[in-house]
């Protein structure tokens, strides 16, 4: 395991986007990685979907009511991401005037045929160097009226001058085999993005510090926030929505404790340390893909050739 990298400052912005507008978001966005650096992070984190919403509305109403989901997927698809495009390239002159990585989750209009989304993780390095993406492998529940699933090459980890880096993006964190893929390939800061709402309060806090000490990484969890007030009257669902979104974002050590956070239901960037030798710490204890696995008894076969669904 390389852990050749340097101490530094991690942040995770829990902040409202402006909804369903790209251009609005990603200029807050590039405000507040600028905000953040100013404080020396060197590594920015945004909730799941941010870019232009996470879809918090129904997604699957019954006949005689489709039309205002399709509606609202209608603008969620207008307001949607390239990749790449102007959004991801304004990302990335902020990220490189600041010098730092930036992790942002978006919702991904696809250059492939036909109009299908994706649920997709942005990772941008301090350079201003789009390093790459992965989409969410499958939509939970009526996420699947939204957006496609991933392909078998989306589960990659990046090295960087900060460590390696994977994330996983709400649901998949449910999945055991999915997060000890991330350790197998050596991932050692984890990012755990979420849409948040007070019913995954309890899922994302359990399953975002059991990666932290199954894994030995660190976790910059990055949950949504987003209040009625900033949903515009006209949007077609808005009343048939519950707008319970109150974020819940926090830093958690490879021991599992939360370094920054929990925050619920306010604007803030929260910051923490990210310190190898802490990672080597645990490892000594329990290195779950290092002497303290038995693939003798038990291991993991990862499907990574090219292939999307």
């Amino acid at each position: 395991m390389a852990t050749q990298f340097e101490k530094y400052v991690a942040a995770v912005v829990q902040a409202s986007p402006i909804f369903l507008n790209r251009r609005a978001t990603t200029e807050k966005a590039c405000k507040l990685i600028r905000e953040a650096r100013k404080q020396g992070a060197r590594l920015v984190v945004f909730p799941e979907a941010w870019i232009p919403t996470f879809p918090h509305w129904p997604r699957a109403l019954p006949k005689g009511e489709r039309e205002l989901s399709q509606e609202a997927w209608v603008q969620l698809y207008q307001e949607s991401v390239e990749i790449p495009g102007p959004e991801t390239d304004a990302l990335s002159e902020a990220a490189r005037e600041a010098g730092c990585h930036v992790v942002i989750g978006v919702n991904e209009k696809s250059s492939e045929p036909g109009a299908t989304l994706y649920n997709t993780l942005v990772f941008v390095g301090d350079q201003g160097q789009l390093l790459g993406k992965r989409r969410k492998l499958l939509p939970t529940y009526e996420e699947r009226c939204c957006w496609g699933i991933g392909g078998t090459s989306d589960l990659p980890v990046f090295q960087t001058p900060l460590g390696t880096l994977g994330g996983l993006i709400c649901g998949e964190h449910n999945h055991p085999l999915l997060r000890h893929a991330l350790a197998v390939k050596g991932e050692q800061v984890h990012i755990a993005v979420w849409p948040k709402g007070s019913h995954l309060d309890r899922t994302a806090d359990i399953l975002s510090r059991s990666h932290a000490i199954e894994s030995q990484a660190y976790v910059v969890m990055a949950s949504g926030l987003l209040s009625p007030d900033q949903v515009p009257d006209d949007f077609p669902l808005k009343k048939r929505t519950l707008w319970n979104v109150n974020g819940g974002s926090g830093i958690i050590g490879p021991d599992g404790d939360y370094l920054a956070g929990p925050v619920y239901d306010k604007e803030t960037i929260l910051y923490a340390e990210i310190d190898p030798k802490k990672i080597l710490e645990e490892k000594w204890k329990i290195d779950t893909v290092g002497h303290y696995s038995r693939p003798d008894v038990v291991r993991l076969v990862l499907n990574e050739g090219k292939q999307n669904h």
